[in-house]
């Protein structure tokens, strides 16, 4: 075999075995993504756990939840930009305290439209007494802004992005770095339309198909080279 037939058929070799790997990679993602889903379903079908750790709730991403404390009422954050069936408002953000823990976690509690009136908020007064909530842990996306905007420094504070430090500084409270989404049917919230957790499986699977894909494609024109240089 000559040097000059050589080095393309390595770099193909190479290439494609490459190629291959990522398919099969993105297809144990999607495996492992079937598992968490599987578990995250199961746990979320027997009796909610009561978490009374700051640590536990960060390993609860997606899991249903009840907690326990207080929320401060006088600390509460308005979510601007929001859109749900197509109809623009703000999610409305409550600091929930927990009992015998330095650090609170906020509260999603429902989606409230602007109804034409940017001007007026709605009632979001919340009892600040000691009580037992039901939420869905999440984690907090920060998404781009526009623009940046002047943040008035007087409660409820409307927000264009989540940025759970700068937020604690502005509340003056420490934040967990998770957002607690309140059950549909707890009171005390608004519109709740959770999406559920699916674990982006498809794409996985789509991915590795592209993969795959391309690596046949690759593997043909192997071939068609091979092909010609015995001609020759």
């Amino acid at each position: 075999m000559s040097l000059r037939f050589f080095i393309p058929s390595l770099l193909i070799s190479c290439t494609f075995a490459f190629l291959v790997s990522l398919g099969f990679w993105q297809l144990d993602r999607a495996d492992q993504k079937r598992e968490i889903e599987a578990s995250i379903q199961k746990a979320n079908t027997d009796t909610t756990e009561l978490i009374v750790s700051e640590e536990a709730l960060k390993e609860k991403e997606y899991f249903k939840v009840r907690l326990q404390g207080s929320y401060l009422n006088d600390k509460q954050f308005i979510y601007d930009n929001q859109i749900i069936d197509q109809v623009s408002g703000y999610y409305v953000l409550s600091p929930f305290l927990l009992s015998n823990q330095s650090k609170a976690i906020l509260i999603n509690r429902g989606f409230i439209p602007w109804n034409g009136r940017r001007d007026k908020l709605e009632n979001i007064f919340i009892e600040q007494n000691l009580q037992e909530i039901k939420v869905q842990i999440s984690k907090p996306i920060k998404r781009m802004e526009l623009k940046s905007i002047e943040i008035k420094p007087e409660f409820p504070i409307l927000l264009q992005a989540l940025d759970i430090e700068e937020m604690s500084t502005m509340a003056e409270v420490s934040f967990l770095n998770v957002i607690g989404l309140l059950d549909p049917d707890s009171a005390d919230g608004f519109i709740r339309k959770w999406e559920p957790y699916t674990g982006s499986i498809e794409k996985h699977i789509g991915y590795a198909i592209q993969w795959f894909l391309m690596a046949l494609v690759l593997a043909i024109i192997g071939i068609r080279i091979g092909i010609k240089q015995r001609k020759k």
